[in-house]
């Protein structure tokens, strides 16, 4: 089970420890956030314990028109042995009743300027990105003409010297040999380097290049939602293609289906330009325009004329 540690939380979000720095390597394992509602006034049922707590003013105000011995039996039905943290938004001052409820549970509390919605929004989508299922492919991702595009194929076919000219090009390196796939919705599949790959490309005969490095920021993205699979298939001869382009073919990765298109390889060919027409060629039919069939109507009126 994937899980982040609450010290990543608070390196990578707007938020900080008020209490409970020593318990920063807790672990949340759930991306849902809950902002107790019922609970606080003793309705446990459906109560999800095992989430982090977010506290906005509306919950504050609450527990500030309770007694110090009714905030106590609050914070002691709330706050449970695998409650992750609980965080303070609009940086609402810390009832003291709760520090010894974590304390006996090992649990940090946070605080946030922002306001609620905001905090929720972000970290449910920094906790979606970092506890979503992953799936490690082979391949080359890049971004073209701002469509995330994976390149893949056996090896040796020329994934990363066609990326390699691609940066040349303008576009952007994603991930190089290894791709680690993850859904951060039902619809969104997103693709990027593991941590130890970043930035860089392996090209036969020369080894590994710091794409960073040598053509700057510009050239690199952390991630990208994967738009279009390109298999890269060595042309023997044997292999049959659609030369018009009217079949559809698609890959299912998680629960959604990519669309893949199958270019082949041959000596002398300009992988790196056919990559870019493939991807604006499948923005302009995400568009509504299919050259295929504009090409077949043309032919049909034709067909048409010379019959009458």
């Amino acid at each position: 089970m994937n899980s982040v540690t609450v010290n990543e939380i608070v390196e990578t979000l707007n938020v900080n420890f008020i209490f409970g720095e020593e318990f920063g390597e807790r672990e949340v394992t759930i991306s849902e956030v809950s902002r107790p509602g019922l609970i606080l006034s003793g309705y446990s049922e459906f109560y999800h314990a095992d989430r982090i707590q977010l506290i906005g003013r509306t919950e504050s105000r609450f527990l500030n028109s309770k007694s110090s011995e009714e905030r106590v039996e609050i914070f002691e039905r709330m706050i449970q042995p695998n409650t992750p943290a609980v965080i303070f938004t609009h940086m609402e001052k810390v009832p003291e009743e709760i520090i010894p409820v974590a304390t006996r549970v090992g649990m940090p509390i946070l605080g946030a300027p922002s306001k609620t919605g905001r905090v929720h929004a972000n970290l449910t989508n920094f906790l979606e990105g970092q506890l979503a299922e992953r799936l490690s492919k082979h391949g080359v991702f890049v971004e073209v003409f701002g469509m995330g595009v994976m390149l893949v194929g056996s090896s040796g076919v020329g994934k990363s010297e066609t990326a390699l000219e691609l940066v040349q090009r303008g576009h952007r390196l994603i991930a190089d040999d290894r791709v680690e796939l993850f859904m951060i919705d039902e619809l969104t599949l997103v693709g990027e380097a593991p941590e130890i790959l970043e930035n860089l490309l392996e090209i036969r005969g020369l080894g590994i290049i710091d794409v960073m490095n040598l053509y700057g920021v510009s050239a690199i993205r952390r991630s990208k939602r994967l738009e279009l699979i390109i298999d890269l298939v060595l042309d023997d001869g044997t292999v049959e293609y659609d030369r018009l382009g009217s079949k559809r073919e698609t890959e299912q990765i998680f629960d959604v289906l990519v669309p893949k298109v199958r270019i082949p390889v041959k000596t002398g060919r300009n992988l790196a330009a056919i990559i870019e027409s493939a991807a604006m060629n499948f923005r302009a039919n995400s568009l509504g325009y299919n050259a295929t069939e504009a090409f077949n109507r043309k032919l049909d009126e034709l067909i048409r004329k010379n019959n009458q």
